[in-house]
């Protein structure tokens, strides 16, 4: 499976005022998590990926960000 991390050192929660990738306006405070994917992986993550399926990419795989991203948010919440 490819690499994906997420630097604890730097979640935060911020006021954020963006647009997602849907292109909607996002303004909220809210926790930042950095999530670090290695060069050499984004290859091997994005061959897992088809954004035209529903079913992409499989639950094996979005558990591995699911996971990395959560524990993070688990962590900051419980520190506050």
């Amino acid at each position: 499976m490819p690499a994906v991390h997420v630097d604890f050192d730097q979640v935060a929660v911020e006021s954020v005022s963006t647009m997602d990738t849907d292109g909607e306006a996002v303004t909220d405070d809210a926790f930042c998590i950095p999530v670090i994917i290695p060069l050499d992986a984004v290859g091997p993550w994005l061959a897992l990926y088809d954004e035209t399926s529903s079913t992409s990419p499989s639950a094996a795989n979005s558990r591995i960000i699911a996971r990395a991203v959560l524990a993070a948010l688990q962590a900051a919440a419980e520190s506050d």
